[in-house]
C-alpha cells in the first residue's frame, strides 16, 4: 500500500512538473522580446533546440511533448515570430501553429520607380536592391534562376510588350509583409493589389475606348509625375489623349527627367533634344513603357479623362497647373510663370 502511494505521489509530481513546464512561462516577469525565425523545411527538434538556446523556453523536451500530445508536430509554420520568455509553451505553440508571424509595414509611394522600391526594401533589410530588381526586370534577367515571368498568372499583363519590365504595375500602397517573404512574393503581393484595383468595370471601360491596359498605365505614369490634383490630372489626360489623336508630340517634361535622372521639375531646351525613345519632345506617341508606378487617382484620370478646349499646360512653381488653348497663350504663360527657370 505504501509503495502504491509513493508511486501515485511520484506520478502526481511528474504530472505537476509537466503541467507547470507547459502552462507556466520560463519567466513570468520578463519584458524581453525576441525575434525568432523559423526557416522553411526546418525540423521540429531543431526548432525546439533553438527555442531553448534563445532562452525562450526552459525545456525543449516539454515543448516536443506538448506538440505530440496536441498532434501539432507537422503544423508549425515558417516565418519570423515575436516571442518572449514570459510566454508559456502552449502560447508559443499556438502562435507558431496559427502562423501569427511578425509583419513588417512597408509603404510604397505613388510615383516611385522600381529602383526606388528596391532601394527602400534594401534599407528596410527585407532584401537587397539587386534581388528585387532581378525579379521585376524579367526581360533582362530571364536567364537568372530568380527571374519570373508573371504574364501567365496575371491577365492584365497580357498586352504588355514582352521586352518591358513590371514598371507601372507595382501598385503603390501600404503593405504588411512577413520578414521571410521572398522578393517574388512581395512582387506578387503588389500585382495582386493592382489586379484588385483594376476592377472589371474599369477594364470594360478601357476596352470600350479601344485602349489597352498598358497604354492606360503608361499614361497614368505620366500624370503621376506631371500634376497633383485629380481634377488637373483628368484635364491633362484629356490634353495628352487629344495630342496623341492629332499626332502632336506630347512634350511631357517628366519623360525628360526620367531620361536624365534629375529631380528638378524644370528642363532645358538642350535636354529636349536628347535622342531617346522616352523623349516625348522628339518623338510622337506614348513613351515605350511607364516611367513610374502610378497611384489609383492617376489610373482613374487616364481612363475617365476630361475633354476640354486646351491643348497646352504647364506646372507653375507654386504647384498650380496653367492651361492654354493656343501656342501663343502657352508661350505667354511660360514667360509669366517660368521666367526665372529657363
Amino acid at each position: 500500500m505504501k509503495q502504491f502511494i509513493i508511486i501515485i505521489f511520484i506520478s502526481l509530481l511528474g504530472v505537476l512538473y509537466v503541467w507547470q513546464g507547459i502552462y507556466l512561462p520560463k519567466d513570468s516577469y520578463s519584458q524581453e522580446e525576441k525575434i525568432f525565425l523559423i526557416n522553411k523545411g526546418e525540423g521540429i527538434e531543431e526548432i525546439a533546440q533553438h527555442l531553448e538556446e534563445e532562452g525562450i523556453i526552459k525545456n525543449k523536451a516539454l515543448f516536443l511533448l506538448y506538440l505530440i500530445l496536441t498532434r501539432q508536430l507537422r503544423n508549425i509554420q515558417a516565418g519570423a515570430y515575436q516571442l518572449s520568455p514570459s510566454m508559456s509553451i502552449d502560447e508559443i505553440v499556438d502562435k507558431l501553429v496559427c502562423g501569427k508571424t511578425l509583419k513588417e509595414k512597408i509603404t510604397i509611394i505613388e510615383g516611385w520607380r522600381a529602383r526606388d522600391i528596391a532601394l527602400y526594401l534594401g534599407k528596410k533589410g527585407i532584401c537587397t536592391p539587386e534581388e528585387f530588381l532581378e525579379v521585376v526586370d524579367f526581360p533582362k534577367t530571364k536567364h537568372s534562376s530568380k527571374a519570373m515571368d508573371f504574364s501567365d498568372k496575371y491577365n492584365f499583363l497580357e498586352d504588355k510588350p514582352k521586352n518591358v519590365d513590371l514598371e507601372g504595375y507595382l501598385f503603390p500602397d501600404t503593405y504588411f509583409i512577413e520578414r521571410d517573404m521572398t522578393p517574388e512574393e512581395i512582387v506578387e503581393m503588389m500585382l495582386d493589389n493592382f489586379g484588385k484595383k483594376l476592377t472589371p468595370e474599369l477594364r470594360k471601360e478601357i476596352a470600350r475606348q479601344g485602349k489597352t491596359i498598358f497604354e492606360i498605365v503608361t499614361m497614368a505614369s505620366l500624370l503621376e509625375k506631371e500634376v497633383k490634383s485629380l481634377e488637373d490630372k483628368k484635364l491633362v489626360a484629356g490634353i495628352l489623349w487629344k495630342r496623341l489623336k492629332i499626332g502632336i508630340p506630347l512634350q511631357v517634361d517628366a519623360t525628360i527627367t526620367y531620361i536624365t535622372g534629375k529631380k528638378t521639375t524644370f528642363i532645358s531646351k538642350k535636354e529636349t533634344e536628347i535622342d531617346s525613345p522616352y523623349n516625348t519632345y522628339k518623338y510622337k506617341g506614348l513613351p515605350p513603357a511607364p516611367i513610374c508606378n502610378p497611384g489609383f487617382e492617376s489610373i482613374l484620370a487616364s481612363i475617365y479623362y476630361k475633354d476640354s478646349e486646351y491643348l497646352y499646360y504647364l506646372s507653375a512653381p507654386d504647384g498650380r497647373t496653367i492651361f492654354s488653348r493656343t501656342l501663343e497663350e502657352h508661350n505667354i504663360a511660360k514667360a509669366k510663370y517660368l521666367k526665372n527657370n529657363n
